[in-house]
């Protein structure tokens, strides 16, 4: 009789290993070139908006400047993620790089108007979608299994880490060499990006000949279509926008800080609290099974938005530190769900899929920071957090639900 293999043992159950992810080299050029590119993407937003303040003076110029730099990711997630679908996902990622290097390098002619170089910034934005949707839809193609969804964390580690280096290399170069030539730095960030991409990550075909290739509304309709018939895709994007709910602290941050009396050190280290547990929390995740992550995705999307209830008394710093941090340590379930939901959309419309769900999660995560503000003017931070706590675990409650529910039934 034959023996049953024990789960412990099954190679399919056993998580993947990091050095085994790092051990493919295609993986290696991508994870470079990414870095590359998240770090112009930092060097980009805090260049103009310090050039800006330079030449006008004005705080407010400044801080519209930065904003405007989030919204491209709004109109290009659905519009221009379809390029993905098109064309091949290592030439998508190749000519938005030699686009990104050219406008930026644009940007760093002296002289050049404060409008000119606010159009040429939204452009560079704009290509930041197609690039990664074409690099969401090729990873899956370079590793598979559990090796993908432990490159994901990877890509989202680095992604959090690259931007905070982003943003600190940014003042650096501007204060040492100033705004062109930190745009030129810029520059040379993607430029790199693009050598890395063409001498590491082999050219791959579409799953689709040319001639089945859809247009721009086929692609956006349809991908539209499939993400919205699919009871488990519906239910993964409930659960990434999820993210609206707890990511509102970030905008309550300075308020908050003051309101348990702590003065800018505070609010720098209540910001740095929940990206920190992620980082953790995401680390400790990749360690367990692959059939465990999904069935720690719901009670984690719960545990995401539980602990900022406890803000209603407004503890003190330190206090409010763990819950946020913990809150941060919940929220690694976002990598399963990211995980799960590239996999189960068709290789032939992976791009357009992501690109829609990664715009609705930044609307999530914007309309959240807005309606928290907004209503703190009006009730105290910490009775903003709690309540954004308290709908949030509903929600997640019920996407959590309608996803368990999704998955024993037919897609």
């Amino acid at each position: 009789m034959t023996r049953p293999v024990h789960p412990s043992t099954d190679p399919a159950e056993q998580p993947a290993t990091y050095g085994e992810v790092f051990g493919v080299a295609e993986f290696r050029w991508l994870w470079l070139a990414q870095l590359g590119s998240v770090i112009g993407d930092q060097l980009a937003r805090v260049a103009l908006a310090v050039l800006v303040f330079d030449r006008t003076g004005s705080a407010g110029l400044s801080a519209v400047t930065y904003a405007l730099t989030f919204l491209p990711d709004i109109v290009g997630g659905p519009l221009l993620s379809g390029l993905a679908d098109r064309y091949p996902r290592r030439r998508v990622m190749i000519c938005c790089d030699i686009l990104r290097a050219l406008l930026l390098a644009a940007m760093a002619i002296p002289g050049t108007s404060l409008w000119i170089l606010c159009v040429l910034l939204v452009a560079v934005q704009l290509l930041a979608s197609p690039f990664q949707s074409a690099r969401a839809a090729l990873l899956p193609s370079i590793l598979t299994g559990d090796k993908f969804v432990l490159a994901s964390s990877v890509t989202n580690i680095t992604a959090q880490a690259a931007q905070l280096a982003g943003f600190v290399t940014g003042g650096t170069l501007v204060a040492a060499f100033g705004v062109e030539k930190a745009l030129l730095a810029d520059a040379a960030t993607f430029a790199l990006s693009v050598l890395l991409l063409k001498l590491g990550v082999r050219e791959r075909p579409l799953p689709q000949s040319d001639d089945a290739r859809p247009g721009w509304w086929e692609s956006l309709s349809a991908g539209a279509g499939l993400v919205w018939s699919d009871r488990r895709l519906r239910y993964l994007v409930a659960l990434a926008c999820v993210a609206g709910f707890y990511v509102s602290i970030e905008g309550l941050a300075a308020p908050y800080a003051a309101a348990v009396g702590g003065g800018p050190v505070a609010v720098g280290i209540l910001l740095a609290a929940n990206p920190a547990g992620q980082m953790v929390g995401m680390l400790l995740l990749t360690r367990a099974a692959p059939a465990r992550r999904l069935t720690l995705m719901g009670p984690l999307a719960i545990g995401s938005c539980a602990p900022l209830i406890g803000c209603v008394v407004q503890p003190g710093l330190w206090v409010t530190v763990g819950l946020w941090m913990l809150s941060g340590l919940c929220a690694s379930y976002q990598l399963a769900a990211s995980a799960a939901f590239v996999l189960n959309v068709p290789d032939a419309q992976r791009g357009q899929a992501f690109g829609l769900a990664r715009t609705a999660l930044i609307v999530s995560q914007g309309v959240g920071v807005l309606v928290a503000g907004a209503a703190a003017d009006r009730w105290s931070p910490g009775l903003v957090v709690a309540t954004a706590g308290i709908v949030g675990v509903l929600v997640a409650a019920g996407a959590a639900y309608g996803y368990a529910g999704a998955t024993r039934q037919p897609a």
